[in-house]
């Protein structure tokens, strides 16, 4: 997989050495750049909790953005990249627009989501089928004027008892504003996601690749590990989770395939991660260690695994719970720790 070491959500220039990988993939199909190539952004859009990442996941067709049942897991705007033949989608997922912002935190990923708004060319307007909410009538204010097409996405529809009912559902929700197109899908299950990804290429302008074809992200290896890590604690923590906890990456180092000079035989190539876990309180640090650590090496045994898979290397992961007190509400302290609005 290849990502940035350093990334910066704020512009989307491809860089200079991403244009000379897409010219030689091109040169060595024996042809150029395809004269009606698309390319362009497309922002994933809607409350907490409709499933805004697991779509981007599946239409990118491997795993990028944590997932769990908790509102609000999307903390940061994620840049997935979708190359086809013809057309480079570069989704974008963000926080789920929420009116309750009490912390800087809240303030930040509400913003964040905002930005996303700016310079894409399309927006999927993500709904749950089963209900709506004022989260969603806050979002969907903050598209009626939208000035690029807004396509619906009407999302598990497998939970659904009454099949029949989705047909009503899309002609009530056809109501609310001027879509493009409405798309009732199953993010989970995979379900008219091939429709909705070749609807999506003919709304991209014509251009060359934005990206490096290759390229699944602009985000760091460093960040992707982190993001890990926080959902093996969504996950392992359940009811428990506190909302006030956060993960650093304090080191990343990865040690080369060798060839070990006494045995003579080869070394594999390893990362070695350092990494913090932050909590507000002290009585959360001991939720999330566990009895005698067992949760804490719950978090860490299966974060190794996800990232051995994404990295495809080797890891040795080392976790560290730590408490800084108030960090979700101060706004210095989510810069430091890797938070933005942009």
């Amino acid at each position: 997989m290849n990502t940035h070491s350093d990334h910066n959500d704020a512009d989307h220039e491809s860089s200079e050495n991403g244009n000379d990988l897409i010219n030689q993939f091109f040169s060595s199909q024996g042809t150029e750049i395809p004269s009606d190539y698309r390319s362009g952004f497309v922002a994933i859009v809607g409350r907490p909790n409709v499933g805004k990442s697991t779509l981007m996941n599946h239409l990118l067709g491997q795993k990028l953005s944590i997932t769990s049942r908790k509102p609000q897991t999307t903390r940061h705007k994620i840049i997935g990249i979708d190359s086809r033949e013809k057309s480079q989608a570069v989704f974008v997922d963000t926080p789920g627009m929420h009116k309750k912002e009490v912390r800087a935190i809240n303030k930040m990923m509400n913003k964040a989501a905002h930005s996303a708004l700016r310079d894409v060319n399309l927006v999927l307007f993500v709904l749950d089928a089963q209900k709506w909410t004022q989260n969603d009538e806050l979002v969907l204010e903050k598209l009626k004027n939208a000035e690029m097409p807004v396509v619906l996405i009407i999302n598990k529809i497998d939970t659904l008892e009454n099949k029949r009912t989705v047909l009503p559902l899309i002609q009530e929700r056809a109501k609310l504003m001027n879509f493009a197109e409405i798309f009732p899908v199953s993010a989970l299950r995979g379900a008219n996601l091939d429709h909705l990804r070749d609807a999506i290429e003919k709304y991209l302008p014509f251009q060359p690749p934005l990206y490096s074809l290759d390229q699944l992200t602009d985000r760091s290896e460093r960040f992707l590990a982190s993001e890990i890590i926080r959902e093996k604690i969504m996950r392992q923590l359940g009811e428990e989770l506190p909302y006030d906890l956060t993960v650093q990456i304090e080191s990343f180092k990865t040690e080369e395939a060798t060839i070990n000079e006494k045995t003579g035989r080869p070394k594999a190539a390893c990362t070695y991660i350092d990494a913090t876990i932050f909590v507000d309180r002290p009585g959360q640090k001991a939720i999330v260690i566990g009895e005698k650590g067992a949760k804490l090496k719950k978090i860490g045994m299966d974060a190794r695994v996800d990232m051995e898979k994404m990295f495809k290397q080797k890891i040795m992961l080392t976790l560290w719970v730590k408490v800084k007190g108030g960090w979700s509400d101060d706004e210095r302290a989510l810069k430091s720790l890797g938070y933005s609005d942009i």
